[in-house]
């Protein structure tokens, strides 16, 4: 397995369906919020996760918004975090994971 991998597309929703549920979704994973997901897909820059009870929803985790020392999670993994910021653009919620 690759070290790095961006998201099987098979595992995320389609952008039409994830564009007529963003209103949905940021209202249902506002700031601060706390949510889970799985992650699938790992990039020097972060992980994107399948987030917990948002099912047409992509999330982000930066290394940026990550615990100083915190290794990047595995695929596969489990993680949970804060919500900090919805992007329009590309319907993404980002989110600071916990330790």
């Amino acid at each position: 397995m690759p070290e790095f991998s961006w998201p099987d597309r098979a595992l995320l929703p389609a952008s039409d369906v994830m564009d007529q549920s963003w209103p949905t979704t940021v209202a249902a994973l506002p700031l601060g919020s706390h949510v889970s997901g799985r992650v699938i897909g790992r990039q020097p820059f972060g992980v994107f996760l399948l987030l917990e009870g948002a099912p047409n929803a992509v999330g982000l985790a930066e290394i940026t918004a990550m615990p100083h020392g915190m290794e990047l999670p595995a695929l596969g993994a489990t993680v949970s975090g804060e919500v900090i910021w919805h992007v329009e653009h590309n319907r993404q919620v980002k989110v600071r994971l916990d330790q």
